[in-house]
């Protein structure tokens, strides 16, 4: 008989029953064997939905019940650390969804972990599964294009209502299949910052997955307009090595903006990741002009990370989104916000490990 991964999912909110529960269940290659998540009525309902018959309230329990090959989380991002800790404890490959961690002590601590019990951390970050994106990543650290001089990384999207709690977001079937995602990002005891962490995290990962680099030093300055988290991010950042970039965006777009470029010694690469293309510019005359191809459809974009985590245990597949540059992530986000707390002042990467 045909090994199949066995997958345990916990968090039962709106990420989780739109992305990674269907995603699983078409996966002919996996078990989705048991779903948690403290909130009965959220669990109830997910479990009804997708006719999920053994459910958990305390993940500590399904772990010791059910011993997983791997575990999917989708929780809010504050209790990323301790959950991830305590999978990776238990012998499980873990896909963690972004943000990584909202510290950058915890997420070296997962690192560091990962590496010591021999299991794959999966940071939930689709992007860095494209084609183009793997190819970016390819020119980039061969050195082609020289040292990275300056990035600008731009991640503008409509997520306002979300930012703001409001828990009338339901009721389209495709979107919202179970329930919608209530007040939880408006919330920063749960989910630390707005934009920032729900939001730029994307772009962040994928600069850090094509680029390798690291922040050094960072300058954030964020207005709220209001709201009880970030709706306005600008970042200024120094990379160990001496490059410089700026990263941010906004949570109130009427025109959404996904867009990566990076600007070397001997050429540039831009990832232009909502229209789905990306130029490499470079010496000699190099030049090229990706687009999405045929077989990556924007829509199973969400599917990717679980599918990854599935391959994974099976042997069939590397980490295709490694907690390595979801750390770096962090390194960048945590540092911007200890800036924007401090009127901007320039903080640090070394401070966050003091």
């Amino acid at each position: 008989m045909t090994k199949r991964a066995r997958v345990a999912v916990i968090g039962a909110g709106w990420w989780s029953t739109y992305t990674h529960i269907p995603g699983l269940q078409a996966n002919p290659a996996a078990d989705l064997v048991a779903l948690c998540d403290r909130d009965a009525a959220k669990l109830g309902a997910a479990a009804a939905a997708y006719r999920i018959e053994r459910t958990y309230a305390d993940y500590r329990d399904m772990l010791e019940r059910e011993r997983p090959d791997g575990v999917v989380i989708a929780t809010p991002h504050a209790t990323h650390h301790q959950i991830a800790r305590d999978c990776l404890e238990r012998g499980a490959h873990v896909l963690l969804e972004k943000p990584m961690t909202l510290h950058a002590a915890d997420a070296r601590e997962l690192v560091d972990l990962a590496a010591r019990r021999g299991r794959e951390l999966i940071i939930g970050y689709p992007y860095q599964f494209a084609a183009q994106a793997i190819r970016a990543r390819e020119v980039l650290r061969s050195g082609l294009l020289g040292p990275v001089q300056y990035v600008n990384c731009v991640m503008v999207s409509r997520v306002i209502e979300l930012l703001r709690g409001d828990t009338s977001l339901a009721g389209s079937a495709e979107i919202f299949p179970v329930h919608g995602p209530g007040a939880v990002y408006s919330q920063p005891s749960l989910s630390g910052g707005g934009q920032g962490h729900l939001q730029i995290t994307h772009m962040a990962g994928l600069l850090f997955f094509v680029t390798g680099l690291r922040a050094s030093r960072v300058i954030g300055l964020m207005h709220s307009y209001g709201l009880a988290v970030d709706l306005v991010d600008a970042i200024t950042v120094e990379f160990a090595g001496g490059g410089l970039g700026t990263v941010g965006g906004s949570g109130n777009a009427y025109q959404g903006k996904l867009d990566l470029q990076v600007h070397c010694e001997r050429g540039s690469v831009d990832i232009d990741v909502a229209a789905g293309t990306t130029t490499i510019h470079g010496p000699d005359g190099l030049h090229e002009q990706l687009s999405r191809g045929a077989d990556e459809p924007q829509a199973d974009e969400r599917f990717l990370t679980a599918r990854n985590l599935v391959d994974v245990i099976l042997g069939r597949a590397a980490n295709g989104a490694p907690c390595e540059d979801g750390w770096r992530a962090v390194e960048l986000l945590d540092a911007a916000y200890r800036s924007a707390a401090r009127g901007g002042l320039p903080v640090s990467v070394d401070e966050l490990y003091a």
